[in-house]
Order: C-alpha cells, then sequence, then structure tokens
C-alpha cells in the first residue's frame, strides 16, 4: 500500500474502489431528468457524438443497446457529422468538460442541420449552449478525469433513452446487479488489501509489466470493452497497447503473428469472452487461443461474471481499470495526469479551430 500512495498522488485509486456509488448517483441523475417520448417523436436513428471518456461511454450504450434499439445507432469523434445527419437524427452531444473542440464543431453542425439535441456534461461551453440555445443538458458533476467518469456517460444516457422511447435502455434490477458486483469485485477480489496470489489484477498487471498488452473482443457486445482496456493502459499506465475484435481479426491480424519474433514474446494477450458471443466467435476465440498461445509471452482467457448483459459487461470494464491501475503503480508513475494531451490542447489553443 505505501508504494501504491507514493505513485498514486492523485488518487485514482479512491475513484476505481468507489466506482459502484458513481453508477448510484449517475442513476438518480438520469431518473431527474424530465424527457418523456415527445422528445423522440419522429426520430429514425441516434448519433452520439464525444470524444476520449465520453466517446466510450457513448460507445458502451451503442454497443450494449445494438440489438435492442429498432433504429441505427452511430458513433462520432469528429469535428463533422456524417451526412446522414437530419432534422430526424436525434444527437446526443457528450462531452465531460464541456469544452472538448471536436465536440463543440460537431454540435454547431447538428444545430445547422436541425437535428433534436440532447447535451451530457459536467459544464464548460457545452453546459452555455444548452442555456442559451434552450435544448435538454443531463448534468453531471464535474472535477474527475473523463475517464474516470464513465459511470456519469453511461447510466443518465441509458435511464434517458427509456423515458423518450427506447424502454429496454434501463432495467433498474440490472443496474442494481451492476452496482453490486463491482463492489464485491472492488472488496473481495481486487481491491490492494487482496493479495497478489488471489488479485487477478495484479497477476495480469505483472504480467505486462515491461511487456505489450494485445486485447480481443467480440464484435458483439465487447468490442467497446476492449477498447476501453486499451485507453486505460496508454492513459493510466502510460504504456501503448493494442486491441482487435473477432471475427475481423481473424481476417487479417492474425497472420501477422509471425514477426518480428522479440516483440511477440513481449506481448501479454487477454480474450475477453461472454456467454453471449456468437456461438461461431466462440469457436473462433478458442482456435485463435490456440494458434497464438506458443508465438506470445502470456495468454488469458478473461470471462465475464454476472446475469445481466449490463453486469458482465461492467465486470470487465473494471477488471481492466484495475488491471491498468496496478501496472501504473509497476511503472512507477501516477496513472491521473496525462500531461501529453494537456500539452497538445495548449498548442492547439494557439490557433483558431
Amino acid at each position: 500500500m505505501t508504494k501504491i500512495h507514493s505513485v498514486d498522488r492523485c488518487h485514482m485509486l479512491a475513484l476505481i474502489e468507489n466506482f459502484s456509488d458513481q453508477i448510484a448517483q449517475a442513476e438518480k441523475i438520469g431518473n431527474a431528468v424530465s424527457l418523456d417520448s415527445s422528445f423522440s417523436k419522429g426520430m429514425t436513428h441516434i448519433v452520439f457524438s464525444g470524444l476520449g471518456g465520453s466517446a466510450i461511454g457513448a460507445d458502451l450504450v451503442r454497443s450494449y443497446l445494438s440489438y435492442d434499439v429498432p433504429i441505427p445507432m452511430f458513433v462520432n469523434r469528429h469535428y463533422r457529422l456524417p451526412a446522414h445527419v437530419d432534422e430526424k437524427t436525434l444527437l446526443v452531444v457528450s462531452s465531460y468538460s464541456g469544452s472538448t473542440e471536436e465536440t463543440l464543431a460537431s454540435l454547431e453542425e447538428g444545430i445547422r442541420k436541425k437535428a433534436k439535441i440532447l447535451a451530457i456534461s459536467s459544464g464548460g461551453e457545452l453546459s452555455e449552449h444548452a442555456r442559451r440555445r434552450g435544448f435538454p443538458l443531463i448534468k453531471i458533476p464535474g472535477g474527475f478525469p473523463p475517464r474516470a467518469a464513465l459511470g456519469y456517460s453511461v447510466f443518465p444516457l441509458l435511464v434517458a433513452l427509456s423515458k423518450i422511447g427506447f424502454p429496454k435502455a434501463y432495467r433498474a434490477k440490472d443496474v442494481l446487479e451492476t452496482r453490486e458486483l463491482v463492489r464485491s469485485l472492488s472488496q473481495s477480489s481486487y481491491g490492494p488489501s487482496c493479495p497478489h496470489d488471489k488479485n487477478m489484477a495484479k497477476q495480469f498487471a505483472s504480467s505486462c509489466f515491461e511487456g505489450y498488452p494485445v486485447i480481443y473482443g467480440s464484435t458483439d457486445f465487447f468490442d467497446v470493452v476492449a477498447l476501453r482496456w486499451r485507453g486505460q493502459f496508454s492513459e493510466n499506465a502510460k504504456c501503448l497497447a493494442s486491441h482487435h475484435v473477432l471475427p475481423e481479426m481473424n481476417h487479417n491480424e492474425l497472420v501477422g503473428w509471425k514477426k518480428p519474433e522479440s516483440l511477440l514474446k513481449k506481448v501479454t494477450v487477454f480474450i475477453l469472452r461472454d456467454q453471449a458471443d456468437h456461438p461461431r466467435v466462440q469457436k473462433r476465440m478458442d482456435l485463435t487461443r490456440e494458434i497464438i498461445r506458443p508465438l506470445a509471452g502470456h495468454v488469458f482467457e478473461v470471462r465475464s461474471q454476472g446475469e445481466s448483459l449490463l453486469a458482465r459487461i461492467f465486470s470487465l470494464v473494471h477488471l481492466g481499470d484495475w488491471i491498468s491501475f496496478y501496472l501504473a503503480v509497476l511503472n512507477g508513475v501516477d496513472p491521473t495526469p496525462v500531461e501529453v494531451i494537456q500539452h497538445l490542447k495548449s498548442e492547439l489553443a494557439k490557433e483558431s479551430v
């Protein structure tokens, strides 16, 4: 614990440990939002616009609801919006800080295209636009690193979508299960008090130390979880990582498991698995595991936990957060600061958009 506290100077540990409380508060925020089905009347598709942690939240919503919401959903990570955005689009603009320049640019385009707009933010310019222009805003608490505010990016949106005509988006019992599972995993399985020989997160972090993590997930629901793990390795542990999804990975990246051999032996592979994966994808994962096992440094299958799909998704999201945290400690880097991103933003601010 002494080493953790000497490295974790900005207290990322507390944010991960208390994530279940964030889920509870985020659900309350969603339930307090004043929206009804008239808001989505005539809507033919949904576009989420955001970057970084805000986009991951939107992408988790998109992935989770992909077989329950009967209209197309798209996550936009760019200044521009797709050509199909029009007056029949529900444009969900998500920026935790409220100041993400790409997201604000896409908002302006959405307004010009007469899209129906719903915003989610802790403040900044986005909140001010909502106040002046009269579109609804889901106000979430500030003061978090955006990636550590994932619950605020996901759960209010699920509740809001259920209110405007997509009832399967929010199931209170599934949110309760998710919250209780995350709390249990933090307290009993992944937290600092759980010893290394019984702590999967610590063991996986040790396997990644001075190596290269590669994460594979299924296209069905866990593509975004794999992307989340990759991002957490980069931002928290300050190390490069990569990810891909099956079955697509079997049509290209699999061939790349040849060279350079010296690099392959430094790779730690995580194959994220779930009971809802397509049966043929499950078979592909089995075969892929056997093909790459003799080539990689380590290959781990990581299975989701929980009953509901929502709980199973967040069981793996939460594990990835813990692994990246412990890897940051092993790397001797404070997981919270992202100085290079702040430097990039300051350089961009010197020139107008």
